[in-house]
């Protein structure tokens, strides 16, 4: 009888070296506090920067959508499976990005994986930064173009992989706006202005970015004021928005065409009504509360202020994405246990997710945390890590 037990040397093998974690089951919502087992924790390790999960207006609107809609669509956008909710969240997003269209995935995974499967060929070559999501290297797996990295943030790697690939009937420049592992953001100016030069197509996938930067959390290409001239921007409806899924903002032609084209979009059943809805809801309360971006910023330059001067390690990190690098992949895992025993979530990320050697546990700070919040996870940072020789 067939099993699978050729699958326990390789777990066992991550147990050896301190990379084996099982999932955690809270007992609450996501919040700044959160119940585990009967313990009040400190989450320092949520996508949810603006504290939108929780917010009266989303709440309020997945319920109205519920009570109008029901509880799932049906179906698949293509059939039976859009809504008005589903029109009426697209028109808002594109007035929200300033561009002529968007069209609404299920998450930002199969963004990446729906476009970049539809719109490359083996007449193309994409050039991709070296630290873009898994999302972004796993869609580019799913085509048949020419791949060429380039070293992270190297520009003049960058251009030399323009420079080879003249050939080609397009060349696509991909990257992340805001870097998942590091915090870091995207040289977005420089690269649209090689991508000119070389007559490429720029694409950024702001997953991280959205709701972060910009004016009203409206992404890297507003931060950097760059609008029309970054072809395909990919943003999230999860992380900072509150909800789920993910989207491309762009032209309508390339719109109409992932809608025959995009296999995640075409073979997906469309959003729930309640989650569209609560997407619609969180746009507006970005553009009517430009205090939430404010204070997760306040809440960010003092955290991170105060990480160096105890003598962590943040590496790159500009946004509130705050990684204190440990190196040894079962340290950064001991360092996140440690933390957790003194009252403070903060999850340890190590290989394959970033490299063997740059194991970290990753902070998350959000405009939800309060004062108090930062000094007692400080503190705890401060304990555990004078206790395990980190600082």
């Amino acid at each position: 009888m067939a099993n699978f037990d050729y699958l326990s040397p390789e777990l066992e093998q991550l147990k050896k070296e301190g990379r084996y974690r099982p999932l955690t089951v809270w007992d609450s919502g996501s919040g700044p506090w959160m119940m585990l087992n009967g313990r009040k924790i400190l989450q320092m390790s949520s996508n949810n920067y603006l504290g939108l999960t929780n917010h009266p207006e989303l709440k309020k609107a997945a319920i109205e959508a519920i009570e109008t809609y029901g509880a799932g669509s049906g179906s698949v956008r293509t059939i039976t499976g859009t809504l008005r909710i589903h029109d009426e969240l697209e028109q808002e997003l594109a007035a929200f990005k300033g561009t002529e269209a968007t069209l609404v995935f299920q998450s930002g995974f199969t963004t990446n994986q729906g476009i970049l499967g539809s719109i490359l060929g083996p007449d193309d070559v994409v050039i991709s930064d070296e630290l873009n999501h898994a999302s972004i290297i796993d869609g580019i797996r799913l085509t048949k173009a020419h791949r060429k990295v380039y070293a992270h943030k190297d520009l003049d790697q960058l251009e030399q992989c323009l420079k080879e690939s003249g050939n080609f009937r397009s060349r696509v420049v991909v990257t992340d706006g805001v870097f998942s592992m590091d915090g870091d953001i995207a040289p977005l100016p420089q690269i649209v202005e090689l991508a000119e030069r070389y007559d490429a197509i720029v694409y950024v996938d702001d997953a991280h970015a959205s709701g972060v930067l910009g004016r009203h959390g409206k992404g890297s290409t507003d931060h950097f004021n760059l609008h029309g001239r970054v072809h395909i921007q990919v943003g999230t409806l999860s992380k900072a928005i509150g909800a789920v899924g993910g989207y491309m903002a762009g032209s309508q032609l390339l719109k109409d065409y992932l809608i025959h084209k995009a296999r995640s979009f075409l073979f997906s059943t469309s959003q729930p009504p309640a989650v569209a809805a609560m997407g619609l809801a969180a746009i507006r309360v970005l553009k009517s509360s430009p205090e939430l971006t404010e204070r997760l910023w306040s809440n960010t330059d003092y955290f991170r202020t105060r990480l160096n001067t105890l003598g962590f390690d943040t590496g790159m990190s500009e946004t509130p994405i705050i990684p204190i690098i440990v190196g040894n992949p079962a340290a950064a895992m001991q360092f996140s246990d440690a933390l957790l025993e003194e009252g403070l979530f903060a999850q340890g990320i190590v290989y394959p997710t970033v490299a063997m050697d740059k194991g970290r546990v990753r902070l998350i700070i959000t405009a939800s945390h309060t004062e108090d919040d930062l000094n007692f996870a400080l503190d705890r940072l401060e304990r555990a890590g004078k206790r395990l020789g980190l600082i």
